[in-house]
Order: C-alpha cells, then structure tokens, then sequence
C-alpha cells in the first residue's frame, strides 16, 4: 500500500471505509481507556473521520496523521472550521482548536511528536496494512510512544483468501505478536457484523468480526 494508491483513492473518492457518523464501539469502548482530559490523543491514517471531532467533543487534545491533502481539507470544510496551517518537519500542520492534522508519511513521525500523548485511536491505520507494513508500523509505535499510553484498537478479522484487503483481516493472534514487547493486550469485545456491512458480502466473505481491543504500553 504505497502512497499512490491511497492518494488515487481519495482522488476517485472511493472511500467506502469512511463511515457517516462516529464508530459506535468508539463511544462504547473509549470511556475504558480512562484518560484525563485535555490529554493528546494520536489517531493515525485518520482520514476524515468524524470521530476526530468526537473526541475532541470529549475534551481531548487530537493528533490526527494523514497522507492525503484532500481528506484533511475536506474534513475541515464538512466541520465549517478555518484551520491555520504552517509547517512541522515533513507535515503541513492544519490546527483549529484543540484538533490539528499533520498531512504527510506516517512513518515520518518522531518520538517528539507524541512525547506527550496519552491515547491512541486505531480505527483504520492497522487494518489498511499489507504484513510487512503493519510490523513496521507496530514496531514505531512501540518505538516511539511514551510509557503508560494506551490504545483502542479497531481491527476486522474473516477469511483472508475470500476477499482481497484493504481491509485486511487481523486476527487477535497476530495483534498480540505485534505488540508482544512491550505493550499488555486486552481483547474488549468480539462481534459478528457481515449483516450490516453488505458490500463486504458482496466481496465473497461469510464472516466478519469486529473486534475491539485495549492496548498499554509498558515502561
């Protein structure tokens, strides 16, 4: 999953993964994270999610990372704010309130970055990589996150030979191997939900599980 490719669908605006409204198991799984408010939470490959704008709606400081300039402007025109923008390294920083995008290479961020960050909202960024990319993906937040940070984790496990990802199917075995240094794993909850995503029947799965997690970095 090169940059081309996700930049050549947002251009198409085949964004099937965007959802219209907030992640419901955000709202039912974010309050067990605990975090303090106006803590700085990272949401990586955040697209244009409305849960960036939920989150800050709960008084948390957003960090959202994306690739595509035109997720990240159309996201502030669909919240009718007027971001600032200006320059941090290799990202163009957007900013209004307590929300700011970085739009550039995830894997550009540094320790720096997130030295302050509490959480970590993972919805779409594990899921949208092929293996070798979600190891070096893994392997930077473990990197680079500060001890005691804790993550929600979104993934979506089924058949892989049925359909091709992105999304990739993730099972909870190998979200344990990921983050098996350093970070304590708690699976939340695990939920079939093919029925109320017909267009992922119509790829050819027979199951499709959603499943939640709690991750803790460990010092």
């Amino acid at each position: 999953m090169h940059e081309d490719f996700w930049q050549e669908r947002w251009a198409r605006n085949e964004i099937g993964f965007h959802l219209s409204e907030v992640h419901p198991g955000l709202r039912r799984h974010w309050p067990r994270l605990d975090l303090p408010r106006g803590a700085m939470v990272l949401v990586p490959l955040c697209g244009k999610s409305l849960d960036l704008a939920w989150l800050a709606g709960q008084g948390f400081r957003v960090l959202g990372i994306e690739l595509s300039q035109k997720a990240v402007e159309t996201f502030f025109e669909e919240q009718n704010l007027e971001p600032e923008i200006s320059r941090a390294g290799p990202f163009k920083v957007y900013r209004s309130g307590a929300l700011e995008i970085r739009c550039g290479d995830f894997f550009a961020l540094a320790a720096e970055d997130v030295a302050s960050c509490k959480g970590v909202y993972d919805r779409a960024a594990l899921i949208a990589l092929p293996p070798a990319m979600r190891r070096r993906y893994a392997a930077l937040l473990s990197t680079i996150l500060p001890a005691g940070c804790q993550q929600l984790l979104v993934t979506l496990d089924y058949e892989q030979a049925e359909m091709d990802g992105p999304p990739f199917a993730i099972s909870d075995g190998e979200v344990r191997e990921l983050y098996a240094a350093g970070w304590e794993v708690e699976l939340l909850e695990a939920k079939e939900v093919l029925e109320r995503n017909p267009k992922m029947r119509e790829r050819g799965l027979q199951r499709l599980e959603e499943h939640f997690h709690r991750l803790q970095r460990q010092s």
